[in-house]
């Protein structure tokens, strides 16, 4: 049990990074400490050369310069006067003859070693826990004198042996403290992870309404509990927008079946004449046909929605596309005293499926048609943009126009601008055309926007991208 709670612990995030916090602090102490101690060291063994050579500058001036004899009382009490001053530090002085033999040595010298003739004049050396420091003294009729002066790095040990306790003791803090600390500071840094987690495990598919706290810190977690609010959100609303679509879309099929419904069950509660069948029928077939056109849409946005929409990639001659539909309603147009107008179409290519290229043109035209009043004008024109590589449709119409609070939902599915028109077989519609064009478009790589004054009109522009050898 508690050995699968520490192998637990071991893999969290804030002890992985305690640990690394914990590794850098102790490596970065110890590394510090130890360029300090021999800092130290340096420092104290330099200040001791510099008192040793000062000395014997001082020195080897008396001899060579005031012409001191080596015997010299005065010589003498001098120099043993100054090594008794310095005594607690093991000062000593040793005058030598050119052989190495000793000629005088103060009270605290050592017994004499041999003459370093490898080591220049004048260049402290360390030799049995001693530093000294010789120098040849020249004199006017007397051979030479190796002036030797040094002192014992007892004190100095002393000194860097209490150093390196201190060390110690301050490399066992940080041991100690450094993963204690790095286990909270990794604690507190971790914390908003738990409250993410935390959040993510309370969420479920019917309330996605929790959002994580924001700290207002403005640092990386606060910035991921942003977005992941962000898309919550938008899971939210895709959701929401699914439910309104299943609502929407089983009402809808609800009406042409219930009419379906209402008409077989008028024919089979009596006799009917033989015209009385035939209208019965022809509403049936009538409401079949509202029915499929219905369940294609449907399918065609799931398609969409899955990105299984079949582009084909075949170039398409938009302007091909455009006759073609304009043909075919003017007939409408004509029944609603409309005049439906294509201007001049210059030659386009596109990629693309043309199926469904005339599905969005005959959504366009059909919308435009019916909420044109008559003696209205529609206006089909088409360009190509050659700054944006972009073939530009244009539907235009000089109908009712749309309010400014429907064009936000324009393109949403089911979603009626003229709430209060009749739902007659003329102007009767699923409340997927738009929807349905701009699928299409994104789908190709392109796009779709509107643009409408409340009772002058409403023009829909589709852009989609030109075939790569297409001339613009």
């Amino acid at each position: 049990m508690l050995l699968g709670r520490i192998r637990a612990t071991s893999r969290t995030l804030r002890f992985r990074l305690a640990a690394w916090n914990a590794a850098v602090v102790i490596l970065t102490a110890l590394v510090t400490l130890f360029g300090l101690r021999q800092g130290v060291h340096y420092t104290l063994v330099h200040e001791l050369d510099q008192l040793l050579l000062e000395d014997i500058r001082e020195i080897g001036f008396s001899i060579g310069e005031l012409h001191y004899p080596t015997a010299d009382d005065d010589l003498e009490k001098d120099l043993e006067r100054k090594a008794r001053g310095h005594a607690q530090h093991g000062w000593f002085v040793q005058l030598l003859d050119p052989d190495g033999k000793e000629l005088w040595a103060s009270f605290s010298a050592p017994p004499a070693r041999p003459l370093m003739p490898q080591v220049p004049d004048g260049t402290p050396v360390s030799v049995d826990s001693v530093r000294l420091v010789q120098r040849r003294v020249s004199r006017d009729k007397s051979s030479p004198i190796i002036v030797r002066v040094g002192a014992t790095l007892s004190m100095l040990q002393q000194d860097m042996s209490h150093i390196d306790r201190l060390a110690a003791n301050a490399a066992i803090a940080a041991l100690l403290i450094a993963p204690a600390c790095g286990y909270w500071l990794a604690g507190r840094a971790t914390r908003p992870l738990a409250d993410i987690i935390n959040t993510t495990d309370r969420l479920r598919p019917e309330q996605l309404n929790e959002r994580l706290p924001l700290r207002g810190t403005g640092d990386e977690l606060d910035h991921l509990s942003r977005t992941f609010n962000g898309l919550l959100d938008r899971i939210a609303i895709y959701l929401q927008q699914k439910r309104d679509f299943l609502a929407n879309a089983a009402h809808e099929l609800r009406t042409p079946l219930a009419a379906i419904r209402s008409s077989v069950e008028v024919a089979l509660n009596s006799d009917r004449t033989r015209d009385e069948y035939e209208e019965l029928l022809a509403n049936i077939i009538e409401e079949g046909a509202s029915l499929e056109l219905l369940v294609n849409q449907l399918l065609l946005l799931a398609e969409t929605e899955a990105d299984r929409l079949k582009t084909r990639g075949q170039p398409v001659r938009m302007d091909e596309v455009i006759q073609k539909a304009v043909a075919m309603f003017h007939g409408a147009a004509e029944v609603r005293d409309l005049e439906l107008y294509c201007e001049p179409l210059p030659a386009v290519t596109v990629e693309g499926n043309r199926d469904h290229f005339r599905q969005v043109l005959n959504n366009l035209l059909d919308n435009a048609i019916k909420f044109t009043p008559p003696q209205g004008r529609i206006t089909v024109s088409l360009a190509a943009e050659a700054e944006s590589r972009e073939a530009v449709l244009r539907v235009a119409d000089t109908g009712i126009g749309i309010p400014e609070a429907d064009m936000a939902h324009l393109f949403d599915r089911f979603y009626r601008a003229d709430k209060s028109r009749r739902r007659d077989i003329e102007q009767r519609g699923t409340g997927l055309g738009l929807s349905i064009c701009q699928a299409v478009a994104t789908a190709h790589g392109g796009h779709i926007h509107v643009e409408s004054e409340l009772g002058r009109g409403t023009t829909f522009v589709v852009c989609l991208p030109l075939a790569p050898n297409a001339s613009s």
